[in-house]
């Protein structure tokens, strides 16, 4: 199992959980990338998450969102809406976004379907996310793929991690990583 923590800012607060301690949580664990997301704070106070994390984190740093922070991590996840709304053409979005923040940095692009791999193997990005597996307190709201995630992974030509409810137990044959988010803090 590789790790890819999600360290979104409300979890870690309704469980006062600081960054210092989510991210030593992550390195017993052996996790290989951070993802941060933060759905409420100012864009200061994420900017400055990122400094802290980046200070305690030597693995990937993702931010999720908000990639004009960029020059604080390695790379950028994004949905499918955000995706859209950079250009209606998705080729033409992930252009537009390695210009914005350099060919060096990585992409993730949340995927929940057949349809949205497909389009995905098409675009210049690094992972997808896939999801959700289960359903979750942060995204009650996701459609639940279950058993057939694995299965709809193994249609990606990128690496895929598994989103939305997964555990460190859990075993998929076409998945690269395991993205846990509040699990961790269980």
């Amino acid at each position: 199992m590789r790790l890819y923590a999600l360290c979104d800012r409300d979890a870690l607060r309704s469980r006062e959980v600081d960054l210092e301690n989510f991210v030593e949580i992550v390195k017993k664990h052996n996790g290989e990338i951070i993802q941060y997301r933060n759905k409420h704070d100012d864009i200061a106070a994420i900017k400055n998450d990122l400094i802290t994390l980046r200070a305690l984190w030597d693995g990937f740093l993702i931010i999720n969102d908000y990639y004009e922070l960029i020059p604080f991590c390695d790379g950028v996840h994004i949905g499918q809406e955000d995706l859209y709304a950079i250009d209606t053409n998705p080729l033409r979005a992930i252009t537009i976004l390695k210009t914005a923040i350099g060919n060096d940095k990585i992409i993730g692009l949340s995927t929940h379907n057949l349809k949205e791999i497909e389009i995905a193997n098409a675009l210049d990005i690094n992972y997808i996310g896939l999801g959700a597996y289960r359903a979750t307190v942060t995204k009650s709201e996701a459609k639940v793929l279950g058993e057939s995630l694995d299965e709809l992974a193994s249609h990606s030509k990128h690496p895929v991690g598994a989103i939305g409810g997964v555990n460190m137990d859990d075993i998929f044959k076409h998945v690269t990583y395991h993205v846990i988010g509040s699990g961790l803090l269980e």
